[in-house]
């Protein structure tokens, strides 16, 4: 069974910076893509950052390009999304979604989920 959990998100301030851990099992991230996904209050789900099985590759959206940083720990079976310089428009919920292999910027691509992470900015 597969499980995926995110952790750290919460409220921080405009210009301050945070790291989203998503925590695998029953899955390896090593050989499965793993991407995050953002929904802001009446928007709809967006990927943002991507990073490859078998390799390792990672692909943002023009949307995350400059502030957002994905990488993986393959010995924990961690994943990473670190954001910097927080803006109000970042708030929203924080997935991170597997799929076999190859990265895909469509949600309904992946087969897996996490419950998802509130990123709340403001002052």
């Amino acid at each position: 069974q597969v499980q995926l959990e995110e952790s750290g998100g919460g409220l921080v301030q405009p210009g301050d910076s945070v790291r989203l851990s998503c925590a695998a099992a029953g899955v390896t991230l090593d050989n499965n893509a793993l991407t995050w996904f953002r929904q802001a209050p009446g928007k709809e789900r967006e990927g943002l950052a991507c990073i490859s099985g078998f390799g390792g590759t990672v692909h943002y959206s023009d949307s995350a390009k400059g502030r957002f940083t994905v990488f993986k720990d393959t010995a924990k079976n961690l994943a990473y999304l670190q954001i910097d310089d927080l803006k109000p428009e970042d708030t929203g919920v924080y997935y991170c979604a597997t799929r076999e292999s190859i990265c895909n910027w469509r949600w309904e691509r992946y087969e897996h989920w996490g419950p998802g992470a509130q990123v709340t900015v403001s002052s």
